[in-house]
């Protein structure tokens, strides 16, 4: 039992960081551009337990782990922002959506750093140390790449969002509640039911996994 939670922490820790950060990135950003509904509703801040959604943060990762699944995978409450209150709108769209995939990055880098720095204890603890990081490495760059796609309300569609014309922006704008169900019908449930049928279709390592490993295979060779 000892060394189920000793390995579960490997990927506890770096899930309750990876989300955390995430969220209260957004929620900085948005008031650096002038909305502080983050703040006022107390989601500005480091706290985990702010940011955990039951099933993002704790069901869908914990089953992903029981079930040996390849990647780990999560998140947390959106933060909330009131985009209307962002000067300037479109500017401050972008940079709030950006800065929770760019903070993923930065723990990515940071972990990269530590692996490199990683200082010299009992076999145990440099064991412990060094798998904990690279879980880091790996949920921080998936969680880049997956946030970025030019889905809404994932970061990468509000981002296409506020640099769209109007009339598109005004279509994307709309797919904001309609547009997680359409990703995980297409990432997830569709690769599963054509599975059933014979056919290969990994679309979520198609669209995530690969780019993050090209994305880790780049952040280790600028850094190392």
């Amino acid at each position: 039992m000892i060394d189920v939670i000793i390995s579960a922490t490997t990927w506890v820790v770096p899930v309750l960081l990876a989300v955390t950060l995430h969220e209260a990135a957004h929620g900085f950003a948005a008031k650096m551009f002038g909305d502080d509904t983050a703040q006022r509703l107390g989601r500005l801040s480091l706290n985990p337990i702010r940011h955990i959604d039951p099933i993002g943060t704790i069901l869908i990762p914990a089953l992903l782990l029981i079930t040996g699944a390849p990647f780990l995978f999560g998140y947390a409450k959106p933060v909330p922002v009131a985009f209307q209150r962002l000067n300037p709108q479109r500017l401050g769209v972008v940079c709030v959506a950006v800065a929770g995939p760019l903070t993923n990055v930065g723990l990515a880098i940071l972990s990269i750093l530590l692996m490199v720095w990683l200082p010299s204890f009992s076999p145990a603890v440099n064991d412990w140390l060094a798998t904990m990081l690279n879980q880091s490495i790996w949920l921080n760059c998936i969680l880049a790449v997956f946030n970025m796609l030019p889905i809404p309300p994932l970061d990468g569609g509000r981002v296409l969002t506020a640099i769209s014309p109007l009339p598109i922006a005004r279509v994307l704008a709309r797919m904001e509640k309609t547009g997680m169900i359409i990703l995980i019908g297409v990432v997830f449930l569709l690769p599963y039911v054509t599975e059933k049928l014979g056919i290969y279709l990994p679309i979520f390592q198609w669209l995530v996994i690969t780019p993050a490993r090209e994305l880790v295979h780049f952040l280790t060779a600028i850094i190392i």
